[in-house]
């Protein structure tokens, strides 16, 4: 264990966040930046729009989404003892998908008109999606007690939903489908400050159950009957990952759309940076990393000097992709699960 990389970390944090912020089409100086936020004088009003209205929004949605993918990404690899499961293997952002493709595709796919799509309406119908799978994992997790069983349901609930967003997608029109796969490709620059402060709130009541039970997690790695001798009460636990999943990743993927790879790839990380599989220092540690991760996939993501920008989704996947495979070939999983 590290603890001395924490300052370090949430020093990194710092300079990412202040580097997504300077970054862009317009290149704003890092000086600059720190004394308007301080001191609420700008040199330029057009830099204090671009900050306040744009960019800063936009940074801290970075962070939570980070935060949050990494922490359910890490509860699903040790409930599973899967190092492959991430956060999306309940089928809960398949979820989402499908409430937001019923939204804008099923109006086109039967010939109807539907007006008034903005993001909260494509945010509403994100949760609302999620939140129906998220009910039926629930209720199978009631039924089933064998979680390699509930993690195959997962799958298949996923596989299901996106065959229907498949059919819906083939008979919409091409407006409602370009509109959809815009979305399918994630953004994280598209919330106001209303919505970021409910992302920040999902967040917040996602990691509840998390710091409650952080002690718990690391009876779960050596499996459900280690973990009941231990006195813990293994299907409150199951519930209460189920949950916390629901909530951060199906609140995220609601509001920005699915992003790949985070989820999977970061608490791997975690425990390359800081040798160990304490989940005490594995939540924050991951938590870290994920959110310098995004920033600094986001800021990539700008083109910085061109006006272009690049979906967060496509910039997460050519970074984690490489790593999950790497981790692969060294084959590390077996020293961690």
């Amino acid at each position: 264990m590290r603890p001395y990389l924490f300052p370090i970390g949430l020093l990194v944090l710092g300079l990412s966040f202040l580097l997504n912020l300077g970054l862009g089409s317009v290149m704003i100086p890092f000086g600059e930046i720190a004394s308007g936020i301080v001191s609420g004088d700008w040199s330029k009003n057009s830099w204090e729009q671009i900050i306040l209205n744009y960019r800063l929004p936009k940074a801290l949605v970075a962070v939570f989404a980070g935060v949050g993918l990494s922490v359910s990404g890490l509860q699903m690899q040790t409930f599973f003892r899967n190092p492959l499961a991430g956060p999306f293997v309940l089928g809960i952002s398949s979820g989402a998908g499908l409430g937001v493709a019923v939204l804008i595709l099923a109006g086109s796919a039967f010939g109807l008109v539907i007006s008034g799509i903005n993001s909260w309406a494509i945010a509403t119908a994100g949760v609302l999606g999620a939140g129906l799978v998220l009910s039926g994992v629930s209720l199978v997790a009631w039924r089933v007690k064998d979680s390699m069983t509930l993690l195959i349901v997962g799958l298949m609930f996923g596989s299901a939903v996106s065959a229907v967003i498949s059919v819906l997608s083939y008979f919409s029109g091409a407006e409602a489908l370009k509109l959809f796969t815009v979305w399918s490709m994630g953004s994280l620059g598209a919330l106001g400050w209303s919505q970021v402060g409910i992302v920040g709130l999902l967040i917040l009541l996602g990691s509840i159950p998390v710091v409650g039970s952080i002690k718990s997690y690391n009876a779960l790695l050596l499996g459900e009957v280690y973990a009941k001798s231990m006195g813990i009460h293994t299907s409150q636990m199951r519930w209460l990952m189920i949950v916390s999943t629901g909530i951060l990743a199906g609140g995220i993927t609601a509001f920005c759309g699915p992003i790949a790879f985070v989820g999977i790839a970061v608490p791997h990380l975690a425990r390359i940076v800081w040798k160990s599989s304490d989940h005490r220092v594995l939540f924050p540690g991951s938590a870290l990393i994920g959110a310098i991760l995004l920033l600094l996939c986001d800021a990539a993501g700008q083109l910085p000097g061109m006006a272009s920008t690049l979906p967060i989704n496509a910039v997460t996947s050519l970074v984690g992709a490489p790593i999950v495979i790497a981790l692969i070939l060294k084959r590390n999983f077996s020293r961690d699960f």
